[in-house]
């Protein structure tokens, strides 16, 4: 497994099926909409520890 949350942004076709293939795999993944979203999502992440 991941020690740290993983950021990501997905975009395209099937956007809604990987998102849905990310939130079932168990892992902690952080999913941003735009690059600008997940760079605020990943900060915040950082500062929660």
């Amino acid at each position: 497994g991941l020690k740290l949350p993983l950021v990501v942004r997905l975009e395209g076709n099937n956007v809604q099926a990987g998102k849905a293939t990310l939130a079932g795999s168990g892992l902690t993944i952080i999913s941003g909409d735009t690059m600008a979203d997940a760079a605020q999502k990943a900060v915040q992440a950082l500062v929660q520890g």
